[in-house]
């Protein structure tokens, strides 16, 4: 029995031998969570007031403590803060795990450093976020162009310069037909930037209606090379009140044929906000909804799981968002080879939501979690195992020589 009891002590010893060992290989690993040996004493059945026979492995559990965030400089790393599992598949099999070292393989599609699919929810055409799970994809091709459609221009008009004649006719090239002039840019369908210059002709009160200003405004379409394209049209009528405030002549549609192969344009100038009184002319601000082509540029990770794209014309594009899981019991899932974990009987059914809802914590893009695993609590426990391991050994030892003798007798 003697014998029977020192072998189970040594097995013992060396399952918190390999425990240990494991923790301190993984020291360095991305996100690692030390495992601890659980153990129990066993009693013979059914008999009281004798001596133990041994000890058996009850559990080894996984410490799931937050380890240390560190910077690594890439954008597309991220760690969690607080609960949660990123999910990620493989082969078809739905796994979990903290370790956010992500990259974009040839498909754009967001993986992890074992090539798994990372997944979450896909942005829609209509700008939300899907409801089913799937694989996030980034666009990494090019941006193509969107040809503008609505122009957003905010004026300052000054009340002090000339009012023009109803009877003289407007002429771009001569400044004395209009009192005010500036320009902006339109995107055609190609991309191009062209040109729509603006004039500004302020009008007698008469034509506004006794006491109302007015201002005409006149539109000159130009490619991007300065040509003007047909003759100059009539944009709108900017209409006052006595305070200043525009009171109608906005929305106004402007139809270009820019002849330059690429598609005609029905841009919409918005207005509102347009302001006239004692002060000098100005643009007080301008939105355009058009851009040029651009290449790709990166994508970051933002604290509640979206990537966000950029490309070289200034425009961003949102590939969607991480999904994080959380677990009824997390202390059930079962490591697996890779970083990663498998739900289990034990842990439940993963419930999945967007960072920073429910009971998921938020990201920290450009991160990785650190392993939880402490250096110097496990050398102390490994010399504790190692002194375990002999001492059950000489029991052993010891029995073998006791047995020898007997069968000497």
């Amino acid at each position: 029995m003697t014998l029977q009891t020192a072998l189970s002590g040594l097995l013992g010893a060396q399952t918190g031998l390999n425990t240990v060992s494991n923790d301190l290989a993984n020291a360095s690993t991305t996100a690692f969570k030390s495992q601890t040996a659980l153990f129990s004493d066993i009693y013979p059945a059914n008999q009281s007031n004798v001596p133990g026979i041994g000890v058996a492995t009850s559990a080894i559990t996984s410490d799931l403590t937050q380890g240390s965030l560190v910077a690594t400089g890439n954008p597309l790393d991220a760690a969690i803060q607080g609960n949660g599992y990123f999910v990620v598949s493989e082969n078809g099999q739905q796994q979990y795990t903290r370790d956010g070292s992500f990259q974009l393989n040839t498909q754009g599609q967001l993986v992890s450093a074992t090539g798994a699919q990372v997944m979450g929810y896909a942005q829609t055409a209509a700008g939300t976020l899907s409801a089913t799970l799937s694989p996030i994809t980034v666009n990494t091709g090019a941006l193509g162009a969107n040809p503008t459609g609505t122009l957003g221009l905010t004026l300052n008009l000054n009340s002090g310069d000339p009012v023009i004649p109803a009877t003289t006719a407007f002429n771009a090239a001569d400044p004395t037909t209009y009192d005010e002039a500036t320009s902006v840019v339109a995107y055609d369908s190609l991309g191009n930037a062209n040109r729509v210059g603006l004039y500004f002709v302020q009008n007698p009160a008469a034509v506004g209606g006794a006491g109302t200003p007015s201002w005409t405004v006149y539109a000159q379409p130009e490619t991007a090379g300065g040509a003007a394209i047909g003759t100059p049209q009539t944009l709108t009528t900017l209409n006052f009140s006595t305070s200043g405030q525009l009171s109608s002549g906005s929305p106004a549609s402007l139809n270009v044929a820019w002849g330059n192969g690429a598609a005609n344009s029905a841009i919409q100038f918005n207005l509102t906000g347009t302001t006239m009184g004692a002060q000098g002319f100005a643009v007080a601000g301008i939105t355009n909804d058009g851009y040029q082509p651009g290449n790709y540029s990166g994508t970051t990770i933002s604290s509640t799981g979206g990537l966000v794209s950029t490309y070289s014309n200034g425009q961003t594009l949102s590939a969607g968002s991480l999904s994080l899981a959380n677990f009824i019991n997390p202390n059930g899932l079962q490591p697996v080879t890779g970083n990663l974990f498998a739900a289990s009987q034990t842990s439940g059914q993963p419930v999945l939501d967007v960072a920073g809802t429910g009971q998921a914590g938020l990201v920290s893009g450009g991160n990785l979690e650190q392993s939880n695993a402490s250096t110097s609590s496990l050398l102390v426990s490994l010399i504790q195992y190692q002194q375990a391991y002999q001492a059950n050994t000489s029991v052993i030892q010891t029995e073998q020589q006791d047995s020898t003798r007997l069968t000497q007798i």
